[in-house]
């Protein structure tokens, strides 16, 4: 193995958080891109377990090593479906999409959704 001409620094992400957490702005940032670090995760976690290099994900996909990367990445890239579909389906993997009600209403409108009463003889009236 060749030498190194760098020495690896450790990361403790919890303390880290710890720290960032103090620094105005922080929490909304981290919370905004939340998201996007978890999805991260799982796709190399999911890369991890099929045993694939980047090259052979890109290889399967039909595009580059660096389009993988960036894929594997959180930041401004924003994947669209397709690219999701592709590269779920090349680790081995199905892509699965949820929508999850918030937990606070959305300052669009009410609360709670209207609901449509039933009249007499059914919603048609008949």
């Amino acid at each position: 193995m060749a030498d190194l001409k760098y020495k690896p620094i450790s990361h403790d992400h919890k303390t880290f958080l710890k720290k960032a957490r103090k620094c105005e702005g922080f929490c909304k940032a981290y919370e905004d891109s939340e998201k996007e670090y978890l999805l991260v995760r799982e796709m190399l976690a999911a890369r991890s377990k099929s045993g694939l290099t980047q090259e052979a994900v890109a290889e399967l996909m039909g595009t580059t090593k660096s389009a993988v990367s960036r894929l594997e990445s959180a930041g401004k890239h924003a994947p669209s479906l397709t690219t999701l579909k592709k590269y779920a389906q090349a680790v081995g993997c199905n892509l699965e999409i949820k929508l999850v009600p918030s937990v606070c209403p959305t300052s669009r409108g009410a609360s709670k959704p209207k609901r449509i009463k039933a009249r007499k003889g059914g919603i048609y009236g008949k």
